[in-house]
């Protein structure tokens, strides 16, 4: 079938070769100026994009609008795929095929034989294929762990890597210890004047910050997204209990504003995201 006709095929079977002959059709001569002078770097923002209002999506449990974000993120592996395939490197065949013969080869409790009947003995054999595969036996245990990840994340998959050889606290509290002796140091460090030391500390506080979000089994950056989302709904309400007395953020002192935001925290509900564990 032809780019044209593909591009207005309503076949559900041919959906995937209809968005791969679309985006052909962007990039070509004629189309699209945007699309035509994309590369892998200059998407990098959208396809951050992308994946977090997928999650966005997830979180509030928005099914009709996860649709619509999965075929955004799916657009962003679609336009990879088109790029590279311009540049003789690899196309989108070769991407499904990889990840396909991935997921056989690191299953073979499934597609083989081997035995991993519980969830952790699963991860433990895909680490240890992956680490076979990537030819890591000799490198540090933690190379490579996360990287390019944002760094709330990588923390969290740092230490569960780290946790697999038993290092690890044996349970929560030696990790509510460990940030207490984390601020204990940070204050010490700021009342001494000693901004390096501080600075040091106060990342050494969210790393075990990031731990105890970790023995919870609740992703960082999820607590992190609803922390913010609370925020942001509260000083909403806030701005809105000034206004209607008269005032704005700039003309509201701060004890003004600090009853306002009181009484929003007691008005406003944290949103009843999904969590995984």
């Amino acid at each position: 079938m032809k780019d044209a006709e593909m591009i207005n095929s309503p076949d559900a079977s041919q959906q995937l070769a209809r968005l791969r002959a679309i985006m052909h059709r962007l990039r070509a001569p004629g189309g699209c100026p945007w699309d035509a002078e994309q590369t892998h770097a200059s998407l990098i923002p959208n396809l951050i994009e992308e994946a977090y209002e997928t999650i966005d999506t997830i979180q509030r449990g928005d099914h009709d609008h996860l649709k619509e974000e999965l075929g955004d993120l799916l657009l962003q592996v679609i336009f990879h795929s088109e790029l590279a395939e311009e540049a003789g490197r690899f196309n989108l065949d070769d991407v499904a095929r990889g990840i396909s013969e991935k997921l056989v080869r690191r299953h073979p409790h499934v597609f083989a034989l081997s035995d991993a009947a519980t969830p952790d003995a699963v991860l433990q054999q895909w680490d240890e294929i992956k680490r076979g595969e990537k030819g890591d036996e000799a490198k540090p245990y933690l190379h490579s762990v996360g990287k390019g990840l944002p760094a709330l994340l990588r923390g969290a998959k740092l230490q569960h890597k780290a946790s697999k050889v038993g290092f690890d606290w044996p349970d929560q509290s030696g990790v509510l210890a460990k940030i207490r002796e984390e601020l204990d140091e940070l204050e010490s460090a700021i009342q001494q004047g000693d901004s390096a030391a501080a600075d040091e500390e106060l990342g050494d506080l969210l790393f075990s910050v990031v731990n105890l979000a970790r023995f919870r089994k609740i992703d960082p950056e999820i607590l992190m997204a609803a922390a913010n989302t609370k925020f942001e709904q509260r000083f909403a309400a806030m701005e809105l209990d000034l206004l209607q007395s008269g005032l704005d953020l700039i003309s509201a002192s701060p004890d003004r504003m600090e009853e306002s935001w009181q009484a929003a925290k007691q008005q406003t509900i944290p949103p009843q995201s999904t969590l995984p564990r």
